[in-house]
């Protein structure tokens, strides 16, 4: 007699790891072979053991799946915490070596395999695949391109290839959109996760090194903990070392599958988050239509900061994975609720692990939920004492189980306390900003702007112009440096007076032929294009607050959510408010970030906003819908502004604009910064470039380096680095206050204080 095919299954998983164990421990074994066995034993292989125990926490055959795929992630970051933390206990000074994450992923997945329940349903046998031609091919086209558009940009070639992929993109969405109906679930969740890793590809992979912003310090730490094979959060107690997304995780992707480690940060990690989108549908759908729920994945991958910040943000992108798998198991009420609040306890345990700010804002979020509920159930009370009429009603209300309870508030509370705190020492930067935001609250400082990310948001926000920075960060500048400025370290301001540093102007893509044709018929392009951009913005804002109206009140809703779902949208919109209205929180944590995390809350709010809005279409109602969801994704991803000109460039889609300007490494600051290496190593002087020439080299300098060469800032002795942007354009960027900023840069005060030491026609050095 057979065993049952389950079973079969699971052997065979079992089977695989002594092998798969034995190829990761030999020498020389070659990448293509160790890429594939690595990759089964961190993600393949625990997602077929982890099945059983996700199939009793949530009902749907993909839901388990994409449960499981989180549940891993978490997995292979708890092993390699475990590792790190018992084995030099027993005297092994290096557990973070192939041989040791190896041997350690076999023995969790033997127990694993052993203790963990079985699962009954076939994985993909029987599984409805009806549409899925159209879809394959389009989706197939829209990731080819992902990987070409990249490339050609790199070796320096046009954006029309990355350009196309949007549009394809774009096609297959409204094709999703169109044949909703008729797809089966897999085949529209394939799809949305195509779409979703080609957005991240175009961004991601661009730059043969590291390009982007905050990944440039991951990828830092990545290498300190690389370099020697043990985690020690207490050789740097910063919060990035903290996050072990960005530590432990690629070190065990590395080690295992041989992958070059840039492009864990650039493809891995990416090609993880982008399952996100596919947890947004497959949560919502838990509680609403097909097509609401193929929407709010719309809506969540479509809002800009998904595509260009994500990709640049691996730490929060898997905290955003780790929070769209709880809001999956929040959603599905056919599993037993005990069980469903505790693995979302743990989900939001991983996220503590992964993002200090991420969990930060979900504690609020959550706690604002809980009071709003405990409010509600006893407005209900109250109102079935007024009559009888409602009488049944209200009961019903305060007697419907919720799912947040006061332990699943304080646990990730206490659990991100006690990491940044006593574990880690890494709460510092959160008691900073305790102390401006009550400095501002209670006037005992000089409150300013905020960050001028908040002009996007219905709560309000001022706007503030870059000379208004500029002289902010000069005043700033000047304060910190007086002391040390009248002893002759820096240079006397007398002296720069004659150097000022102006605002650069904002530098736009010149116009195209339809550009041109537009602007000769009197209509202002790069006026045109900043109204489209402002009124995505409100427009998503507006249909949240209809689509949460329409939905509370029950009529015309094209979806009913759960209690739950109501108190958390009124928790991420709390939040908003308050990061919108305090300036101190838009500086430490972006209002676009906070607003795509509260997406993963309120994104079925805005489609159902959306069905309303075009409701009395009647028959025509799909295919407008399809237009406006069209039009708003070639606008945000730049593919609008791409066919017009009239806007800066964005870096998915070109080599200009600001963002390639300040993140896109280039050669020559590389070799300057080796040169540099040799000839500062010994001397006393520090080497002072600016903040994303530092940014992009901080892991090549081994000399003492500081982030800034503003006038200001220049000491009297010193090595002054200035790289491709600003020798090229002689305009320097500053991060303040939650702003960009970038100023014409005076380089006749270098040319008469100092010597041109070094020049390789990219940068330069002086001394």
């Amino acid at each position: 007699m057979k065993p049952p095919t389950w079973l079969r299954g699971r052997l065979g998983v079992l089977l695989s790891l002594g092998p798969a164990c034995a190829v990761e421990t030999l020498p020389g074994v070659p990448g293509l072979l160790l890429a594939p066995v690595g990759l089964w034993l961190l993600f393949a292989a625990p997602v077929l053991l982890l099945r059983g125990l996700t199939d009793k926490v949530v009902s749907t055959r993909s839901g388990s799946l994409l449960l499981a795929a989180g549940l891993a992630v978490l997995l292979d970051i708890l092993v390699a915490l475990g590792a790190n933390t018992v084995l030099p206990l027993l005297g092994v000074e290096r557990p973070l070596t192939r041989l040791v994450l190896a041997s350690a992923t076999t023995l969790v997945l033997l127990v694993l395999g052993i203790l963990a329940p079985q699962s009954a349903r076939p994985l993909l046998r029987g599984a409805p695949l009806s549409g899925a031609r159209p879809v394959a091919w389009t989706a197939a086209v829209a990731l080819l391109l992902s990987v070409a558009g990249p490339i050609r940009l790199n070796n320096g070639l046009g954006g029309a290839v990355s350009t196309t992929a949007l549009v394809v993109v774009t096609a297959l969405i409204v094709l999703l959109l169109l044949r909703h109906a008729r797809c089966s679930p897999i085949v529209l969740e394939a799809g949305i996760y195509a779409a979703s890793a080609t957005l991240l590809l175009l961004t991601s992979l661009r730059g043969w090194y590291i390009t982007g912003h905050d990944i440039q310090r991951e990828y830092l730490y990545f290498r300190l903990t690389l370099g020697g094979g043990f985690w020690d959060i207490s050789a740097y107690t910063d919060p990035y070392n903290a996050c072990l997304s960005i530590t432990l995780l690629p070190v065990s992707i590395f080690r295992l599958t041989g992958i070059e480690d840039i492009y864990v940060f650039k493809a891995v990690l990416p090609l993880l988050f982008a399952l996100t989108p596919v947890l947004v549908h497959r949560a919502v759908r838990n509680v609403a239509s097909p097509l609401v729920a193929l929407l709010s994945a719309v809506f969540f991958m479509a809002f800009p900061t998904f595509f260009t910040d994500m990709p640049f943000l691996g730490r929060q992108a898997i905290a955003f994975l780790l929070l769209a798998c709880a809001m999956l198991v929040l959603t599905d009420s056919r599993r037993p609720l005990p069980l469903r609040r505790a693995v979302f306890t743990v989900l939001l345990a991983g996220v503590v692990l992964s993002h200090y700010s991420t969990i930060y804002v979900i504690v609020g979020t959550l706690a604002t939920a809980f009071a709003v509920d405990k409010a509600w159930r006893t407005a209900s009370r109250a109102a079935s004492r007024t009559g009888r009429a409602h009488q049944h009603r209200a009961d019903r209300q305060g007697r419907t189980p919720t799912f947040l309870t006061w332990w699943t508030v304080a646990v990730p509370a206490v659990l991100a306390l006690l990491w940044a705190g006593p574990l880690t020492h890494t709460g510092g930067q959160v008691e900073s900003t305790l102390r401006v935001v009550a400095s501002d609250l209670f006037g005992s400082g000089n409150a300013r702007a905020g960050s001028s990310d908040t002009r996007y948001s219905l709560f309000g926000g001022a706007g503030v112009t870059p000379e208004e920075r500029l002289a902010e960060y000069r005043e700033d500048t000047i304060g910190h440096t007086r002391a040390d400025r009248a002893d002759g370290k820096y240079l006397p301001l007398e002296a720069l007076a004659k150097y000022p540093t102006p605002a650069a102007g904002k530098e736009n893509l010149p116009l195209t032929p339809v550009g041109r044709a537009l602007d000769t018929v009197g209509l202002s392009v790069p006026a045109l294009n900043g109204v489209l951009r402002q009124a995505a913005a409100l427009l998503l804002q507006v249909l949240v607050l209809v689509g949460f109206v329409i939905a509370l009140r029950g009529r015309n809703s094209p979806f009913t959510p759960v209690r739950d779902q109501i108190t958390l949208t009124v928790g991420a919109l709390a939040m908003m408010g308050l990061f919108t209205l305090v300036p101190q929180l838009s500086v430490d944590y972006s209002v676009l970030r906070a607003f795509q995390q509260g997406l993963l809350f309120f994104a079925p709010f805005i489609a159902a906003g959306a069905l309303w809005a075009v409701r009395r279409a009647g028959r025509r109602a799909l295919p407008v819908l399809c237009v406006l969801v069209a039009g708003l994704l070639l606008d945000l991803t730049g593919a609008v502004p791409k066919a017009l000109g009239g806007y800066p460039a964005q870096l998915a889609l070109s080599n200009s604009g600001p963002a390639y300007d300040i993140y896109y490494p280039h050669a020559e600051d590389r070799r300057a910064a080796m040169w540099l290496n040799q000839r500062a190593a010994g001397d006393d002087l520090v080497v002072q470039t600016d903040r994303y020439s530092f940014s992009r080299l901080q892991t090549l300098f081994t000399v003492r380096t500081q982030d800034s060469v503003h006038p200001a800032l220049l000491r009297s002795q010193s090595y002054v680095l200035l790289g491709s942007t600003p020798t090229r354009k002689d305009e320097v960027t500053v991060f303040f206050r939650g702003d960009l900023v970038t100023y014409r840069y005076p380089r006749h005060l270098l040319d008469t204080t100092r010597n041109l030491i070094y020049s390789n026609e990219g940068a330069v050095v002086y001394r």
